[in-house]
């Protein structure tokens, strides 16, 4: 007996209310790719006598993304506000498999707070295993947070605190080291700022060249060498 194939994801993008609200983290392009919302949102388009309430759902656009045209019925389930919507649902998944140390900073940003106080004393190691972590579902509606959250804590932080959490961090940690020192949030610091130890700068570059070759040249462009790599002592 075969098995049921699974349902192709749905593209979502250019979803805007008409009354023109948003939330402060909803990305312009997301995917819904669990059978279960498929099938809810599949129903909603047919419902009785299997009929269609928008043709115009399946619309090709945008390098072929299906834009969201959507009858009333779709468009509820989409709504980036509406608590019972698809994105709140993804945003939930997301603050639920965060840190313990990070979920109340999670849960606000995800309710659609824009600036809510940041946690004290989560160490970078934490924080890039955060932002390094694999998602069950990279692309859902909850991408945008997934990506934004670390790299808000970690843009404050000082090069030598984050020089010593890529050397305490894990695997998962040191891709999400990677992300952050290649993005605009630590190429765009002062090169003073931008010195970092050897034993750290290594880590990230090797880890750049076997799992992310893309983020290396501007890795060696952009991480600038410190004085010397002191170690720790007790």
């Amino acid at each position: 007996m075969n098995p049921t194939p699974r349902p192709q994801p749905l593209v979502i993008g250019d979803f805007s209310r008409p009354d023109g609200a948003r939330h402060p983290h909803h990305p312009g392009t997301y995917v819904i790719s669990d059978p279960a919302e498929i099938g809810v949102v599949e129903a909603a388009r047919r419902p009785v006598g299997g009929r269609p309430v928008d043709d115009t759902f399946e619309c090709m656009c945008q390098e072929g993304l299906r834009a969201d045209h959507h009858g009333p019925q779709v468009r509820r389930l989409l709504d980036p506000l509406s608590p019972e919507g698809i994105p709140a649902r993804h945003r939930a998944r997301w603050v639920a498999a965060a840190p313990a140390e990070l979920r109340e900073y999670a849960g606000a940003l995800a309710s659609g707070e824009e600036e809510p106080r940041a946690p004290h004393g989560v160490p970078p190691a934490m924080l890039f295993g955060w932002l390094g972590a694999v998602r069950d579902e990279p692309r859902d509606a909850a991408w945008l947070l997934a990506e934004r959250a670390p790299g808000r804590l970690l843009a404050g932080t000082p090069t030598e605190q984050l020089a010593w959490g890529v050397r305490e961090t894990d695997r998962a940690g040191l891709d999400g080291a990677v992300r952050f020192f290649a993005s605009e949030e630590f190429t765009t610091r002062h090169p003073k700022r931008r010195r970092v130890p050897d034993t750290a700068r290594d880590l990230l570059l090797r880890h750049a060249r076997s799992h992310r070759p893309a983020d290396l040249p501007v890795l060696e462009r952009r991480l600038l060498r410190a004085p010397e790599d002191r170690i720790r002592r007790s």
